[in-house]
């Protein structure tokens, strides 16, 4: 390996591990398309690795996550079910149609999603998350992981940040709980992903996979740590900020040089 490779490998696992850590990023948002950009490699290859990448690095995100007490297991169990299900489901439909490519959808979510941060935080309080009947938030859980799982298993994309908008948005989680409870989820569909990925093509760049892996999760870890060690305010600011600066950064180096 090149230096040069290197060190893409490892901005690709900052990126990735930072995104995933602080804000429930899924590393395929980010390490997918720098391999794919810089180093030339096959999109299937490049998914593949990302996915590998995203399981050690939202596991160690939710132990750290759990351990402060942002964790909701019980739901995010039923929503990760729910996701799981739904996306084989709408893979195995989707694939009665014409294919279409719909590789934009993750890059420009994690931009907009960043953006939504910003102009309107999420300030609920975990106070507010208790007056939630049990009864509803079963059924929020498994229509969202319905709705998550439909548009994955469609378009192949956008989990991360769907989970992410949704369980702030439409479930009413307060953020720090929300990131904990989708990198909990990510863990286990990033698995199962990664798992499908390499036993249908193996491994094709070892070398890529150690470092982004290592890089990815050692990121994760700082960003989660810091994440719960921040007020909502601050933690509001600084993943608007991070979502929308890596959302952009994806799109310049996705398609600038087709300009």
């Amino acid at each position: 390996m090149t230096i040069y490779e290197l060190v893409v490998c490892i901005a690709a696992g900052l990126g990735a591990g930072l995104g995933t850590g602080f804000a429930g990023l899924s590393a395929a948002a980010v390490i997918g398309p720098m391999l794919i950009a810089f180093l030339g490699v096959d999109a299937y290859a490049a998914v593949g690795i990302a996915l590998a990448s995203d399981v050690l690095a939202s596991t160690a995100s939710a132990i750290t996550y759990g351990r402060n007490k942002n964790l909701d297991i019980r739901h995010g169990l039923i929503m990760m079910a729910s996701v799981l299900f739904f996306t084989m489901l709408s893979s195995w439909v989707s694939s009665y149609f014409p294919s279409t490519t719909i590789g934009a959808f993750s890059t420009f979510m994690t931009f907009l999603t960043g953006v939504k941060f910003l102009v309107r935080p999420v300030l609920t309080t975990k106070e507010a998350m208790d007056n939630i009947s049990r009864t509803r938030r079963i059924v929020q859980s498994i229509f969202s992981g319905a709705v998550i799982g439909c548009i994955c298993g469609f378009v192949g994309a956008g989990g991360g940040m769907m989970m992410l908008l949704i369980l702030t948005s439409v479930l009413g989680y307060e953020l720090k709980t929300a990131v904990g409870t989708s990198v909990f989820i990510m863990a286990f569909t990033a698995l199962t992903g990664a798992v499908s990925h390499f036993a249908i093509a193996g491994v094709a760049h070892w070398g890529y996979l150690i470092v982004c892996v290592v890089s990815t999760l050692v990121f994760a870890e700082v960003g989660a740590r810091i994440a719960n060690r921040s007020t909502p305010k601050v933690l509001n600011r600084s993943t608007g900020l991070l979502l929308t600066v890596i959302g952009l950064a994806i799109i310049i180096v996705t398609y600038l040089p087709k300009f």
